[in-house]
């Protein structure tokens, strides 16, 4: 059985002690909880004693006025919502408090007692829906991580595997070739067959080696990223174009394997755009700590992105990026030139 819904819980600001104290007993007849307060001053001291749902703010009051005491709310960062109230003629003044964040504006008049339950239920039922959307992106985000963290998890198992286990079978069956070789000395026909099964073995064992490293791009160690970023140049400029290089001025260390993952993966993707699509002579990766935010960024001086009308839809790898960097919290940032290249920039605000 579900418990109870808890009242909410109101306050009602106005220097009109007459209407403040209609309008609390108003809402009170609706279930809600009200505090109130005459001043802006005694309005401040109610929200620091406990959690207020919903204020309802006078625009005018003796010791100041309704859109200062919300500033200096939303300045010390213990904004409430709240609905303005407001008298004829005010009405400039209430829509530039909607612009302050005011969840909706009563006039003062002679409906207001009957309209005000029905303001008050509309503003609570507009926070309950954005307080369920929350919850529901919030899960949403769980929910991502969590099957990308199996995805990486699976991709580990499979690279171990294939690295600890398929590898070093590979590795004795090339050292029985070479052991066989010996004993097969006399028979010249069977020692080039056992060479060739050697050297055929030695390319098997290459690229299991490539297949556990691309399924494990990124060690275990907080450094791990900065090297697996640097082997990453180095093989793309060992194809012979582009050249590529990693600029990272200070050593950078991420100690969360899985967000180092998903930045190395980013980081793979766009240099294979580069490589692939961009006809770019050089490319530069670079990685960095700035202003409390970690920012891994690709750059390359090709063709540029097509922008404007015929242009086409945004590319599978740019849509595995920008996922990638909402599974870890972070913002990416695409910017191209005509002509002038690509910049893909990754920035992490949280130190990991």
């Amino acid at each position: 059985m579900a418990a109870p819904a808890q009242p909410s819980r109101l306050l009602v600001v106005d220097d009109d002690e007459g209407l403040l104290l209609l309008m609390a007993e108003r809402l009170r007849e609706e279930g809600h909880v009200v505090a109130t307060a005459p001043s802006a001053r005694e309005a401040r001291a109610l929200l620091a004693e406990g959690a207020t749902d919903l204020m309802f703010l006078d625009l005018k009051l003796a010791d100041g006025s309704g859109p200062a005491l919300v500033a200096e709310l939303q300045r010390e960062q213990q904004a409430v919502p709240f609905v303005v109230v407001t008298g004829q003629g005010d009405e400039r003044a209430a829509v530039e408090v909607m612009r302050q964040g005011a969840l909706d504006y009563v006039m003062k008049d002679t409906a207001l007692l009957d309209r005000l339950p029905a303001v008050a239920q509309r503003a609570l039922h507009a926070l309950a829906q954005e307080r369920a959307l929350r919850a529901a992106q919030a899960e949403h985000r769980r929910l991502e991580r969590e099957l990308v963290a199996i995805s990486e998890r699976e991709r580990h198992s499979i690279g171990a595997d294939l690295h600890d286990n398929l590898g070093q079978q590979l590795t004795a069956l090339e050292l029985m070739c070479t052991l066989a070789k010996t004993e097969a000395a006399p028979h010249p026909a069977l020692t080039r067959r056992l060479d060739q099964m050697a050297r055929m073995l030695r390319e098997a064992i290459t690229q299991v080696r490539f297949l556990a490293r691309g399924l494990v791009p990124v060690g275990p160690g907080p450094d791990s990223l900065q090297v697996g970023l640097a082997e990453l140049a180095e093989r793309t400029s060992a194809l012979g174009r582009p050249r590529c290089r990693l600029e990272c001025p200070a050593p950078v260390t991420v100690a969360d394997p899985f967000l180092a993952g998903h930045l190395y993966r980013i980081a793979q993707e766009a240099v294979n755009n580069a490589v692939k699509h961009a006809r770019a002579t050089e490319i530069v990766i670079r990685l960095a700590r700035r202003e409390g935010a970690l920012r891994l960024a690709v750059e390359d001086d090709g063709a540029g992105l097509l922008r404007g009308k015929g242009a086409p839809a945004e590319g599978i790898g740019l849509s595995v990026m920008r996922h990638r960097a909402n599974a870890i919290g972070a913002t990416l940032a695409v910017d191209s030139r005509r002509g002038g290249g690509v910049s893909v920039c990754c920035s992490l605000p949280s130190s990991p």
